[in-house]
């Protein structure tokens, strides 16, 4: 593959340090959340995680609906992302909660939301990886 962009982002000190973009659009502190023993006060990898998978999803949704001839402008994409004990270490799961606009028959719904699952470089990377459950509402 060609990287047609490429991001770059430096985490010093893991979960209790800070994340900076080299271009500084992002500098965050990072802190674990309560459920994880932590202060919860800064944001946290599964936040941010959540939030790049559910931009990217939505983006993908809406190239599917443009080559379908489609109207999913209205749609919002919600990214639910667990973590929790596998085996030794740590695992993901996560839910894509996508909601639809209210015009959209269910079948046509569907069928650009599983298409969508196919070309969002998020779900490539975490197909087979981490389960991952769309729900359509």
């Amino acid at each position: 593959m060609d990287a047609l962009y490429t991001a770059v982002a430096t985490a010093t000190h893991g979960r209790d340090g800070r994340a900076v973009s080299n271009d500084g659009k992002i500098d965050l502190k990072l802190a674990p959340p309560v459920e994880l023993g932590g202060n919860g006060e800064g944001t946290n990898p599964e936040q941010l995680f959540a939030a790049g998978y559910a931009a990217c999803f939505g983006s993908a949704l809406g190239l599917v609906g443009r080559q379908a001839k489609v109207d999913v402008s209205d749609a919002a994409v919600t990214a639910e992302v667990g973590i929790g004990k596998q085996g030794e270490g740590f695992g993901l799961k996560v839910t894509l909660r996508v909601e639809l606009p209210d015009t959209l028959d269910e079948a046509t719904g569907r069928k650009l939301v599983e298409t969508a699952h196919q070309v969002c470089p998020y779900s490539n990377a975490t197909r087979g990886n981490i389960d991952v459950d769309l729900v359509i509402e």
